[in-house]
This record gives structure tokens, sequence and C-alpha cells, in this order.
């Protein structure tokens, strides 16, 4: 049998060692020097402070108990809105009517039912002022808004959407009942003040 090649450290490997070598010091100089530079630079003026807000954006629907355009207006446009960013809206109602200046009160396009049906559905978002609660309750009515304000049906609503009837009965005949037409009042001067039609 042959004798085993012995292989020496010929040129080639030496120069292959001296070039990883001279490769590794040329690295670490460059990365070292680089950071020993980026370190003595001044650091950045720092972005100025950016207030943590849970703000919500403001979304106010002005309807009508009693109209059937309000009724589709909620259900195909504020609803789909409000369950894709609930959390991030403060949605309230707001209602369209007339204020009558010779007794305090409140004038409603289809008559003194609808401003009793308002009254309803503000003292269920101020009793309950999740949108979740007092729209859903809302809604409910207005699916049969032609009978709104029967008792049958808003005590059915309120049961469906865990609302306290009795609570919305006080509310609503609070101070034999000037409480419910001052928020309805109120409500009213607000959808003025929007702009929105009467």
């Amino acid at each position: 049998m042959p004798p085993p090649i012995r292989r020496g450290v010929g040129p080639a490997r030496l120069l292959m060692a001296l070039g990883y070598l001279s490769l590794a010091a040329v690295t670490y100089w460059y990365f070292h020097t680089r950071a020993t530079f980026l370190q003595s630079l001044p650091s950045p003026p720092s972005p100025a402070p950016v207030a943590a807000t849970n703000a919500l954006v403001p979304l106010e629907a002005h309807i009508m108990s009693k109209c059937p355009d309000a009724r589709d207006c909620l259900r195909e446009l504020v609803l789909p809105a409000m369950q894709k960013a609930h959390e991030k809206v403060n949605f309230t109602l707001s209602f369209i009517g007339k204020p009558t200046d010779e007794d305090d009160g409140v004038a409603c396009k289809h008559g003194p039912e609808e401003c009793l049906g308002n009254i309803i559905e503000l003292c269920a978002q101020r009793l309950y002022p999740d949108p979740k609660t007092f729209l859903g309750f809302t809604m409910c009515l207005m699916r049969d808004y032609k009978h709104i304000p029967q008792r049958s049906l808003v005590e059915d609503c309120a049961l469906e959407h865990a609302i306290d009837f009795n609570q919305l009965n006080d509310c609503a005949t609070k101070d034999d009942g000037a409480f419910g037409i001052g928020m309805l009042r109120d409500s009213v001067e607000r959808t003025a003040k929007a702009g929105s039609p009467i």
C-alpha cells in the first residue's frame, strides 16, 4: 500500500487563510468603528409626544321614531357602520321636530304619538348609554314603527334588550312629562343647529 499523501501548508492554503483573517479584521473594524461613530452622533430629536387619546368619533343620527325612511337609514347605514366601528364611535340619536314657543313643547311630523316614541327612545338612550342596548331597542321599535308608542310593543322591545320598562316609563313621565318633553326639545334644537331639515 502506498504511503499516505501528506499535504503541507502550500502557498494556496496560506493565501486563503490570510484572506479569511484579513476579511475578518476588516469586518470587525468596519462594524466597530461604525458603532462607535453612531454612538458619537447626537441623538435625533424625539418626536413630539403623542397624547394617548381614546377620543371617539362622534356620530349622530337625526331621526323620527315613526318614519320609515329613518328605519331604513338606521338599518342600512347606521347599524352596519356601528357593527364595524362601535368601539371607535360615540353614537347618539337626535330627533327631528319643531319647537313650539307657545307651550315650550315640540311638534312632531307624524303627530303626538311620534313625539312620545321619540321621548321613549331618548329615555332608553339616557338610561342605557351603550349603543348596543339603546340602538337595538330603537331598531326593535322601528321594525314596527306604525305601532309606536303602543305599550305592548315598547314592553316587548324592552324585554328583548334587557331594558327596564318601568324605568323607561318613569323617565318619560317624570315631572308630569316635563322631563321627557325637555329632553325632546333639546334634541330637536340640536338637530336644527346641525342643519337637518324638518
